[in-house]
């Protein structure tokens, strides 16, 4: 779809995406702080804690913040990444060339669909916190950051995963009557049966559940806009000030 396009290629206009290190390709979405890639696979930062007897967050303030660590305690814990030979991924300020996957189920969409970060050592599952303002709502980031929310996330979907989404992909297709041939050919699916033989995808199939999406879409839009006109989420504002314009 012309939208989808726009979206996707807007994206990489703006982020200028590299090849990663690990598999030398490149990727639309750059993951959350910097990669430990490259086939490393010595000490990690979760060992050099436990060998200090200190918190993986204090581990990192000494390569991050030294100066916020007793001094007693930092030269333990710099003993420590020497013993264990420990390799930084690098700076949080840095970005990973793609998301691994862990990390995008645990900071982006379990977040998203249940309004809980999910339970991950040493933390315990926890609502997300967010800043109440701008509407709707920023997560709140760092240390503190539960002391300083005055709201938390609703959940959209309890329970949807990232292959949930497939699911709900071609429910939305059979709602819009679309060929099985052609659901099959989006979802990746082989019909091995006598009758696939004589079904083949044609461009009017295409061009209606083309059109189907876009009204979803733009339906989608419309509803959100009746809510606020804007969003701090600088994409989603951008498509909200188009849509708004078009309906003027």
């Amino acid at each position: 779809m012309d939208w989808l396009s726009s979206l996707v290629f807007d994206h990489i206009a703006r982020t200028k995406p590299t090849p990663c290190p690990c598999h030398g390709r490149m990727y639309v979405f750059r993951g959350q702080g910097a990669a430990r890639t490259g086939g490393h696979q010595g000490a990690k930062l979760i060992d050099v804690a436990r060998l200090a007897g200190v918190s993986t967050g204090t581990v990192s303030n000494v390569l991050n913040r030294p100066d916020r660590v007793a001094e007693a305690t930092r030269v333990r814990v710099q003993k420590a990444i020497a013993d264990l030979g420990f390799v930084r991924g690098g700076t949080v300020s840095e970005h990973a060339a793609h998301w691994r996957r862990n990390g995008f189920a645990t900071w982006l969409f379990t977040p998203a669909v249940s309004g809980w970060y999910p339970k991950k050592a040493p933390q315990e599952a926890r609502p997300v916190p967010i800043l109440g303002g701008p509407w709707p709502g920023v997560p709140a980031r760092g240390r503190g950051a539960t002391d300083r929310a005055d709201a938390c996330w609703l959940p959209i979907a309890k329970g949807l995963t990232p292959h949930g989404l497939r699911h709900t992909h071609r429910t939305m297709m059979e709602d819009l009557g679309t060929e099985k041939v052609l659901m099959d050919e989006r979802m990746g699916h082989l019909d091995g049966s006598v009758s696939a033989r004589y079904a083949h995808v044609t461009r009017g199939m295409r061009e209606r559940i083309m059109l189907g999406l876009t009204q979803q879409w733009e339906a989608a839009l419309d509803v959100r806009l009746a809510l606020c006109p804007t969003s701090p989420v600088r994409v989603l504002n951008d498509l909200l000030r188009a849509r708004a314009a078009v309906l003027r």
